[in-house]
């Protein structure tokens, strides 16, 4: 179980900062800019959140979960990292951090 913990806190931070992301970016007087970041926000927390609940059952198979969560917390870091807004740069600094314990929970 203590592999799994540092991903779970990473899973959580991440979900927490997409979904707040995500939240901030419906206020930007620019929304129409921000709908790419929303939805990749949206679709990062839904991952992270799939495969926190899948982590916590013990279930043994979930490696390609697990690499599908890097890939698209890579994805999101990538695109929050475009914007401006202090929201977007803290998520893309969870999204990253998620990432970074994906691939060290499958090294």
């Amino acid at each position: 179980m203590m592999k799994n913990e540092k991903l779970l806190h990473a899973l959580g931070n991440c979900i927490n900062h997409c979904n707040y992301c995500a939240d901030a970016c419906l206020d930007d007087e620019n929304v129409k800019m921000m709908v790419s970041c929303i939805r990749t926000d949206r679709v990062c927390a839904e991952v992270c959140s799939t495969l926190n609940q899948l982590l916590a059952t013990g279930f043994g198979d979930v490696e390609d979960l697990v690499r599908y969560c890097a890939k698209i917390c890579d994805t999101c870091a990538e695109e929050c990292s475009q914007h401006e807004a202090e929201h977007c740069h803290k998520c893309a600094e969870a999204c990253y951090k998620c990432a970074k314990e994906c691939r060290n929970f499958l090294a």
